[in-house]
């Protein structure tokens, strides 16, 4: 893991450069996944058909490996699973340090795709127990999904109504996870390629976490090619320019979020979140995948799929370029 004190500001505003008060805190690429990050292998609270296996295992399995410039978390895609097995094997990492207010810029190459497939990018409590403390789902689909859903998971009195200032559409607005069977108050994607086969076909892109006790969340995306990518985004060292020192984003720079969640009399900071681990995961059918793989066109049943045709999962895999979290100075 790299550390930093690359302050976010905006060069040719020097008036933001003196105020900016987010520092890059830590940079997690290739090794550092697996130097700070830990392995679960217990059962999958979500009930997919998934065997979490250990880092030793995930490496020995060839499902885990580092370069110097990427990471990769793989399924397995080689083995018939046994009906009585608990599942295909794959990995679940959760980051060892916790964050509160941040700004986390992920530069991701690959996701997981495909029938029966339910990968994740999300952030919870370290303290919990969950729910409390919050859930905050970054990349979350199932499926043959084309379009990303953020969403967030809370303790109760927690709503997030339209209109809000954002590019993604309201598919659900109450965010307290012990009603509509922990559906979470989420936000589906506007822009192309943002999950999925059209992500990875595009050469994949990059999501953008802002946390602000003052105003609450939002997640940006950009496809890897997009011209409209901001520079401190692509190429984020040395100066990235994304919150000043009263709280204010530069939404004139930016643009609207493609997730907004507002946090206001409806759903106080305070009472919902604290900090968080961040965690990449690939589940199998399960809560969500399983209930919507009959509306999917894909073969058969989810875990008749997912046991007995590996091949299908050769590109269920995540392969990340760097993950950077930016956090308020001291």
């Amino acid at each position: 893991m790299r550390t930093g004190l690359a302050a976010f500001c905006f060069a040719p505003l020097l008036t933001l450069c003196v105020r900016a008060h987010f520092v890059l805190t830590d940079e997690y690429i290739g090794q550092d996944f697996l130097q700070n990050w830990s392995w679960f292998s217990g059962d999958d609270p979500t009930h997919g058909r998934v065997n979490y296996l250990s880092q030793a295992d995930a490496l020995s399995n060839n499902l885990t490996y580092a370069t110097d410039h990427s990471f990769v978390m793989r399924a397995d895609s080689h083995t018939v699973v046994p009906s009585t097995a608990k599942g295909r094997n794959s990995v679940r990492i959760s980051s060892l340090k916790a964050y509160d207010e941040a700004v986390v810029v992920l530069d991701l190459q690959h996701m997981p795709e495909g029938c029966g497939t339910w990968p994740a990018f999300w952030s919870l409590s370290q303290q919990g127990p969950w729910p409390q403390g919050g859930e905050i789902d970054i990349i979350e689909g199932v499926n043959q999904n084309r379009l990303n859903l953020a969403s967030l998971h809370t303790t109760p009195n927690c709503a997030m109504f339209p209109p809000r200032a954002m590019t993604g559409t309201t598919t659900s607005t109450n965010c307290d996870a012990s009603v509509n069977f922990n559906q979470g108050c989420g936000v589906s994607f506007a822009k192309p390629a943002s999950y999925g086969p059209d992500f990875n076909n595009a050469g994949g892109g990059y999501y953008v976490l802002v946390r602000s006790k003052t105003d609450g969340v939002r997640v940006y995306f950009w496809s890897r090619y997009d011209p409209a990518v901001p520079p401190e985004v692509r190429n984020p060292s040395p100066y990235p320019n994304v919150l000043n020192s009263e709280g204010m984003y530069p939404t004139l720079l930016w643009g609207e979020p493609e997730a907004y969640f507002p946090l206001n009399d409806q759903c106080d900071y305070a009472s919902h979140f604290n900090a968080h681990s961040f965690v990449f995961d690939l589940t199998f059918c399960g809560d969500w995948a399983g209930s919507d793989y009959p509306n999917t066109g894909c073969p058969g049943t989810c875990d008749d799929y997912v046991m007995n045709n590996p091949q299908a999962f050769a590109n269920a895999y995540w392969e990340v370029n760097s993950l950077r979290v930016y956090t308020p100075m001291q």
